[in-house]
């Protein structure tokens, strides 16, 4: 049953044959790089940079579902990518906001 299983995945249009799953394999370090950056302070994160990871994310997410055939992997790195650049977003939106309104009561 396995290696019936491990047999469909490998012949699959979107299996490790193909572009269609190395491509969104790969594209899991941006992900990964993204969430390392969890550690770094809110002043040092980009906005235009996580501006475009979420972007990224959000219209591959949609893409992923619409193509033949359809590329789990990419939906599920993409979504990482969405969900990860938002939460950097908010950070760094919090900080900027957070500390303008504390310099503005003084």
């Amino acid at each position: 049953m396995a290696a019936s299983k491990l047999q469909a995945l490998w012949n699959h249009p979107a299996g490790p044959k193909t572009i269609h799953f190395w491509a969104p394999t790969f594209k899991w370090g941006i992900s990964i790089a993204n969430i390392a950056d969890f550690a770094k302070p809110p002043e040092k994160l980009s906005y235009p940079q996580q501006i475009a990871v979420t972007a990224t994310g959000l219209i591959w997410s949609r893409y992923s579902t619409v193509i033949t055939p359809k590329n789990w992997n990419l939906f599920s790195v993409n979504v990482a990518m969405a969900g990860t650049g938002i939460y950097q977003l908010s950070r760094k939106l919090r900080q900027d906001y957070s500390s303008e309104a504390a310099v503005s009561k003084e």
